[in-house]
């Protein structure tokens, strides 16, 4: 029997190419960003005395609101059903079937008198409320 040399080392070259592919992170960025006013609030937040750090920072929908759903921002638990993300530092979560209403979403943050708040800008929403936090699809 006759063993080519280049047959093994082609063996080994594809085996050593399956070990680093599987070594490899799959990085997946998230669905919705967070403007450097939104992440600064969101820091300011977390630091403060008292602040439960078991907590993760939930980006969502639920239904309800003036045109059908609102915008689910706060500190909750990690669910079963939650994929988890990191941008700039802060990780959240959201619920998978979250990513279809919010994919490409922009949290920003207002700190002036007149329009103190996080605002939601969403190119998912066919209409929105004049409350900004309830939009539609």
């Amino acid at each position: 029997m006759v063993v080519r040399q280049a047959s093994s080392r082609g063996y080994l070259f594809l085996f050593l190419q399956i070990i680093i592919f599987a070594m490899m992170e799959t990085t997946i960025s998230a669905p919705v960003s967070f403007t450097a006013n939104a992440i600064a609030e969101i820091k300011r937040l977390m630091n403060e005395d008292g602040f439960d750090s078991t907590k993760a920072l939930r980006v969502g929908v639920k239904g309800g609101g003036c045109s059908g759903l609102s915008y689910v921002l706060g500190f909750d638990d990690k669910q079963d059903t939650d994929e988890e993300y990191d941008v700039e530092g802060i990780k959240f979560v959201m619920n998978q079937a979250h990513g279809i209403y919010l994919m490409g979403m922009e949290i920003d943050w207002h700190g002036g008198l007149n329009a103190r708040g996080f605002t939601f800008s969403n190119p998912n929403a066919s209409k929105t409320c004049g409350c900004g936090t309830s939009f539609a699809v």
